[in-house]
C-alpha cells in the first residue's frame, strides 16, 4: 500500500505506524478471525477496514470523528496478527493512532464520566475495591442508569474475597534454580487474590525465588491500549524504577499485563527512558512461558479426573505469542483431559475494558464463547488472565468452576495455602 503519512509529525512512533500501513496488503485473511467483523459484517469493522481508516485520518483525507466509531470497536485482540500472512504489526498502529487521537475526540458526557471512572479505579487496587463496593449499593436502582454503567454492575461479583498482602520475597522450595519478579496487577489482587498465592507455591515448587516489589503498581495496559498514553506512562515509569534489574525474568500471569509491559518500547519510543523500557520489556514473560523454558517438575495427579476447556486470552495467544506453554503445563497433570474450544481464536469480548465501553457487542462475544466452551463437555474452564475469567463467568448459561492454570498447578502439585 502506497502512504503519504506525515511520519515526521506523528513523532517517534510515526515510523512505526506508517510500516504497519505500508505492510497491509488488503488480503483478507485476517477477516474470518476479527470478532467484530464476526459480529457486525462490515468491512470498516475489519482490521484491513480500520487499516484504510487510520491511513486516511493521518494523511488528512479522513476526519479523527468519522474514523473513531471503527476504531472505538476494535477490541485490540490482535488476532489478526496471528492470522497475517504479512506479518502487519497491527498493535504498532493501533496503540499509538489511539493515543494520536485521545485529545483530537469529541465525546459525550456520559461516555468521558464513563471513561475517567475506568481510568481512576482499575489501575489503583485501593480505588477498584471503593468502586466495587459502592457499584454493589447502586445495584438496585440500576435499570435507572445508563447502558454503559449498567454494564459495570453486571459484572460486579457478589463478594469480594478479603485481602491477601503479597510478601516481599518468597523463597524457592528446595535448590534455587532461578530468581524472579512477579508483577501482582491491580484488578486481579482485589477480585482474585488466590491467583497470585497460586503462582507463588507453584513457581517454589519448581525452584525459584520470587521477589515481589514493595513499590510496584499497575503495568499501565488498561491505559495504554485504550489511548491514555500519559497515564500509561506515568504508571510504567514506576515500575521501570521499582523492579530490580538482578533477576532471571519479570513475570506475569494476566495476559494483558504481560502485553503491555512488553510493548514498554513503543510507549517509551524517542523517550529517555526508551532504552531501560526495551531492556525491561525483553525481560518480561509469561509464567507459563517462563516454567515451560525452566524445566518444570512433573506434577501430581488430580485427586479426580477432571475435563477442562483452555480459553486462549488474547494477549497471550497474539498478542504474546503464546499457545503451547500453557497447553504444555496443563497436559502433564495426569488426570486431567484438555478440551479445545470451538473458534478458540476469537475473543471473549474482555478486552481489557472493552466489555465496559462497548457492553453490546462484548455481550454477543461473551455469549458466544459461553455457548461455545458448554458445547465441549467441559466440567471446568481455564485461561490466564483475570478479566477472561470475569467476562466468561457472567455469560455462562450454567455455573462452571473458572481457573487460572497456576491455580490447576498448584492444585495437582497438592501445595495446600
Amino acid at each position: 500500500m502506497q502512504h503519504q503519512i506525515p511520519v515526521k509529525s506523528l513523532g517517534p512512533q510515526g515510523e512505526a505506524m506508517a510500516h504497519a500501513i505500508a505492510s497491509c496488503v488488503h488480503c483478507g485473511f485476517c477477516l474470518p478471525t476479527c470478532p467484530t467483523y464476526k459480529v457486525l459484517g462490515e468491512e470498516m469493522d475489519s482490521p484491513r477496514g480500520r487499516i484504510f481508516l487510520m491511513k486516511e485520518v493521518l494523511e488528512g483525507h479522513l476526519s479523527t470523528q468519522q474514523a473513531l466509531p471503527y476504531i472505538d470497536r476494535c477490541l485490540g485482540c490482535q488476532a489478526c496478527v496471528t492470522a497475517c500472512p504479512s506479518g502487519v504489526p497491527y498493535g504498532d498502529l493501533l496503540i499509538p493512532f489511539r493515543a494520536y487521537t485521545e485529545d483530537r475526540r469529541t465525546s459525550p458526557l456520559l461516555d468521558r464520566a464513563s471513561r475517567l471512572m475506568t481510568l481512576q479505579t482499575l489501575p489503583f487496587p485501593w480505588s477498584f475495591r471503593l468502586a466495587v463496593n459502592m457499584g454493589k449499593l447502586t445495584r438496585p436502582f440500576r435499570g435507572l442508569l445508563p447502558a454503559k454503567f449498567r454494564a459495570m454492575l453486571e459484572l460486579l461479583p457478589a463478594n469480594l474475597p478479603a485481602a491477601q498482602p503479597l510478601p516481599e520475597l518468597y523463597p524457592a522450595k528446595g535448590p534455587r534454580r532461578a530468581r524472579v519478579a512477579l508483577l501482582s496487577g491491580c484488578v486481579q489482587q482485589v477480585l482474585a487474590p488466590q491467583i497470585n498465592w497460586a503462582t507463588l507455591r507453584v513457581l517454589a515448587e519448581n525452584g525459584v525465588e520470587t521477589v515481589i516489589p514493595k513499590h510496584q503498581g499497575c503495568c499501565g495496559a488498561l491505559s495504554m491500549h485504550t489511548g491514555a498514553a500519559k497515564q500509561a506512562r506515568v504508571l510504567a515509569r514506576q515500575n521501570l524504577r521499582t523492579f530490580p534489574k538482578d533477576v532471571d525474568a519479570i513475570l506475569t500471569n494476566a495476559a494483558g499485563c504481560g502485553s503491555g509491559m512488553q510493548e514498554y518500547g513503543l510507549l517509551f519510543k524517542g523517550l529517555v527512558e526508551e532504552k531501560a523500557a526495551e531492556a525491561f520489556a525483553r525481560q518480561v514473560k509469561d509464567v507459563s512461558v517462563f516454567l515451560d523454558t525452566l524445566g518444570f517438575k512433573t506434577p501430581a495427579n488430580l485427586p479426580k479426573p477432571l475435563k477442562v476447556a483452555y480459553h486462549d486470552a488474547c494477549h497471550l495467544a497474539h498478542a504474546q505469542g503464546v499457545q503451547a506453554a500453557p497447553r504444555k503445563l496443563l497436559k502433564s497433570i495426569a488426570n486431567l483431559t484438555l478440551l479445545e474450544i470451538p473458534e478458540g481464536e476469537i475473543c471473549c469480548g474482555s478486552a481489557g475494558t472493552y466489555n465496559l465501553e462497548q457492553p453490546a457487542i462484548a455481550g454477543e462475544l461473551g455469549r458466544r464463547k459461553a455457548h461455545n466452551i458448554l458445547n465441549t463437555g467441559a466440567e471446568a474452564v481455564v485461561t490466564g488472565n483475570i478479566g477472561c475469567m470475569t467476562q466468561i463467568q457472567s455469560h455462562l448459561a450454567r455455573p462452571l468452576p473458572i481457573y487460572h492454570t497456576m491455580e490447576l498447578l498448584d492444585r495437582a502439585y497438592g501445595v495446600k495455602s
